[in-house]
């Protein structure tokens, strides 16, 4: 087990909202120190008893964090949507050479993070499709004009799905491109691209993107050489229960070996725009059960984010009271959700940010990249 862990603070919750016997023992396991089993995962998303599930989660988020709900000022570039992955339930991206397709130029990034006059800006988010077109000197390019420009802002960029990209086209390993990103500049990794860890959904729904095991070796890979990194979870598509569970269990066991993931993002499925346009997506208490679970099974991951962009501010201020500590950022420029049908801004200012923290009952802290308290 990594150095963070859920077990290091005594916790005691209280059974008065508790009403599932499967919940009154699974709060035991925790109380003395146990981890959780995959059994008590599918437990915890199959229960009805909603507000029992969210106390034991809160009671983790108390021991820990407090009240305090910590918030970056950040930046998201979506680079390109060019990608020839072809995933079926992306509506963001575009084949090469399609009407709507697009490749930003290095000075049209810089342009566009001028342009947000963020203060106290504290992170460059760069998230984009797999264009075949691209080679490593266009994110290297991109990394040290940032840093050129900026020195103090971190650059939190590229999946492990856009590192594999890349390490192929340029015949390198993914390990020796991680090196060459971080003398570049590159201080974090986002957690997309992980979909579910399942090679049955792989193979429906994105069978050209890198499967599981590639996904989590190079986050591995990331943590070896001090690059932080997030990870995420796709739900409300095709998955079952079972897979959501199979996931959390993967996600614990590489933190267990290599102990670099910040925060688990819990991502819910917008069907819109896509060939899975006939879902509805997950429900409301399914969100926030599954982001309970999370909190409870992924014991070794320090923070839990409530994604406003694709939860929607209303749902993810109550997921703050469900084991989510953290309420991403100002984020500014998203476009990967809303092509999909997601209906919250774009952005949001600082003050609207805490504004929302503070709605919920929290307390908002400003964080940077790696989570550390500034200002």
């Amino acid at each position: 087990m990594t150095n963070w862990s859920i077990f290091t603070k005594e916790i005691r919750i209280s059974s008065k909202l508790i009403n599932d016997p499967e919940l009154i023992a699974i709060k035991e396991k925790i109380e003395h120190g146990k981890r959780l089993d995959k059994a008590d995962g599918l437990a915890c998303l199959k229960t009805h008893d909603l507000l029992g599930l969210g106390q034991l989660a809160n009671a983790i988020r108390h021991a820990h964090y407090g009240k305090q709900t910590s918030y970056i000022v950040n930046h998201h570039i979506n680079y390109t949507n060019v990608c020839s992955n072809a995933c079926r339930f992306c509506a963001f991206y575009r084949a090469p050479g399609a009407d709507g397709a697009y490749t930003l130029k290095i000075e049209d990034i810089l342009k566009s993070i001028r342009s947000a006059s963020l203060a106290g800006l504290q992170e460059v988010h760069v998230v984009g499709g797999c264009n075949p077109e691209l080679d490593l000197s266009y994110y290297l390019d991109m990394f040290k004009t940032i840093g050129s420009w900026n020195g103090q802002v971190k650059i939190k960029a590229l999946t492990a799905v856009e590192v594999d990209q890349i390490a192929k086209k340029q015949s390198m390993s993914s390990l020796e491109v991680l090196e060459t990103l971080r003398n570049a500049g590159l201080a974090a990794m986002p957690g997309g691209g992980a979909e579910v860890f399942s090679a049955r959904l792989h193979k429906i729904l994105f069978p050209k993107k890198a499967d599981a095991e590639t996904w989590l070796r190079i986050h591995g890979e990331a943590h070896s050489l001090g690059i932080k990194t997030n990870a995420t979870m796709l739900i409300g598509h095709l998955e079952t229960l079972e897979e959501r569970v199979e996931h959390f269990t993967r996600l614990r066991e590489q933190q267990d070996r290599s102990g670099g993931f910040q925060a688990f993002i819990l991502l819910p499925f917008h069907p819109s725009n896509t060939p899975l346009d006939y879902l509805r997506g997950p429900s409301g208490p399914d969100i926030l059960k599954t982001l309970a679970t999370a909190r409870l099974m992924l014991d070794n991951i320090p923070h839990m984010k409530a994604y406003w962009v694709m939860l929607g501010t209303k749902l993810a201020e109550i997921a703050l009271h469900y084991g989510a500590d953290d309420f991403e950022g100002t984020i500014v420029n998203e476009h990967i959700a809303h092509e999909a049908g997601a209906r919250t801004a774009k952005g949001l200012t600082e003050d609207e940010l805490v504004s929302l923290i503070k709605e919920a009952g929290f307390v908002p802290v400003k964080r940077d990249t790696f989570h550390n308290v500034v200002g």
